[in-house]
């Protein structure tokens, strides 16, 4: 089956791609500094707060998924300019343009940082960020089923880390979790807010579906996707609060990284850093898909069939950007936070509100065609 959709490639994406897009967008970036952010609010408790998330994130996928079913040829973009009109479908994709800039720039500018900070030290923001702004052009600039087969590869070439972070494990003390909810359910739900910036990305969904081949498919995947995230933060959650006493694990931005210290082979020094190279494209493959949606929306309000031009005006914004303003860790959390509020709006209130809307025009529909 051939999707085909107004300014787009004819391609397709199967669904293990549909699964590793959703889990990618996800994953990346948060995981190395959300068991601080967790103990920090909840204590070793805040695994409990990843599972609570995973319901939330789930019931909000079925709903998009629901939504998309109304029109599934296209974009969430599209459904809105066939059932509310071309204006409110430029404006929609104006919010979403702006949306994706936002969780693209501040995830890509944080990934620089990152870089900066484990790897190059000595190098000026602006160099690393374009040294990975010209690889990540050529990913982004052509069509979503080339991005699902990077994503895919990225997958299967890195899943081994995970296994190295588990011998860590051997110096884990898991007495530390005990007793649970030792300080009730209130910590717990304030952690739940915590989990709205890692989980960030499964809103993709209403851009992916069009695209998936076999669409009755969408809300299994949509399931292993969130799983898939779920599973791999509670692992790297539960290890790292195993490893750290209570009050430590605050101590450091980075707990994964500091655990992967005692590790030691005789062929290779610092493992964290060999480590974190490969984390690279981790991070990447999250950053690429945001960095796609957003070209791809403001291509949508531009009324253009193709986005590449808007891959490089977003590069160069972001370049432009850094120079103009130089970005800290400090600066990218007032920009996270910004962001955490939009996100609520976009993958939380939005969905609600049109799906409630599409279920009341579908059963007024139902029944005037019944009479």
């Amino acid at each position: 089956m051939v999707v085909k959709m107004a300014g787009n490639a004819k391609e397709t994406i199967s669904l293990l791609q549909f699964i590793l897009l959703i889990h990618s967008a996800q994953f990346g970036l948060g995981v190395l500094t959300l068991p601080r952010q967790l103990a920090e609010k909840s204590g070793t408790d805040g695994w409990i707060a990843i599972i609570l998330y995973w319901f939330l994130a789930t019931a909000v996928s079925f709903i998009m998924i629901q939504i998309m079913k109304n029109y599934p040829q296209g974009t969430i973009i599209d459904l809105i300019s066939h059932y509310f009109g071309q204006w409110l479908g430029k404006a929609a994709a104006a919010v979403f343009a702006f949306y994706f800039a936002v969780f693209a720039g501040s995830a890509f500018i944080r990934e620089v940082l990152f870089v900066k900070l484990w790897v190059l030290r000595g190098s000026a923001v602006p160099v690393i960020l374009l040294l990975l702004a010209v690889p990540s052009y050529l990913v982004v600039r052509k069509n979503i089923s080339i991005l699902g087969r990077y994503v895919q590869i990225v997958f299967f070439m890195t899943m081994w880390t995970m296994f190295v972070y588990f011998l860590t494990f051997k110096e884990a003390q898991f007495l530390h979790l005990l007793p649970v909810l030792k300080e009730g359910w209130k910590p717990i739900f304030e952690a739940v807010k915590t989990l709205i910036l890692p989980f960030a990305g499964f809103e993709i969904i209403l851009f992916l579906y069009p695209y998936l081949k076999n669409k009755d498919k969408a809300a299994v995947g949509a399931v292993i996707a969130n799983t898939l995230t779920t599973v791999m933060y509670l692992a790297v959650s539960i290890g790292a609060f195993a490893f750290f006493s209570p009050d430590e694990i605050t101590i450091y931005h980075e707990p994964e990284m500091m655990m992967l210290k005692v590790l030691e082979f005789t062929f290779v020094e610092r493992l964290e850093i060999a480590l974190f190279s490969f984390y690279l494209f981790t991070m990447s493959s999250t950053v690429l898909p945001v960095i796609f949606f957003t070209a791809f929306c403001f291509s949508k309000f531009a009324g253009q069939k193709k986005h590449d031009k808007f891959v490089i005006l977003f590069l160069v914004f972001v370049l432009l950007f850094v120079f103009v303003y130089p970005p800290t860790y400090e600066n990218i959390k007032y920009m996270q936070e910004f962001f955490v509020k939009c996100t609520l709006i976009v993958s939380f209130a939005f969905p609600l509100l049109l799906g409630g809307y599409m279920w009341l025009y579908n059963r007024w529909k139902t029944k005037g065609a019944a009479q």
